[in-house]
């Protein structure tokens, strides 16, 4: 499964990508914007947007991806290393 991330803490950034690892999950992290960002997000098959660290504009960005794209979007309003566990671990299942 390939995940985006969108948003978070950027320290935390290493240890998202880990805790991809461990579910079996590909990632991409973006906590800063860059230019281009819709085509760097590509066609992943889950973006998790952490909606308290994260720009207007990025959120903007991701949620415009994930209904062109017809991706499967979670929200979440903390960008902290257990709740990245439990959304993957709640998907998992689903995609």
């Amino acid at each position: 499964m390939s995940v985006v991330i969108i948003g978070g803490h950027d320290r935390m950034a290493c240890q998202y990508k880990d805790i991809c690892k461990q579910y079996g999950c590909k990632a991409k992290i973006f906590t800063q914007f860059e230019s281009n960002l819709e085509c760097k997000i590509g066609k992943p098959d889950l973006i998790v947007l952490f909606t308290n660290p994260v720009s207007h504009k990025m959120a903007i960005v991701a949620k415009k991806r994930a209904d062109i794209c017809g991706i499967a979007l979670v929200q979440s309003h903390s960008g902290s290393g257990n709740t990245l566990k439990s959304i993957l671990s709640d998907m998992k299942g689903a995609i």
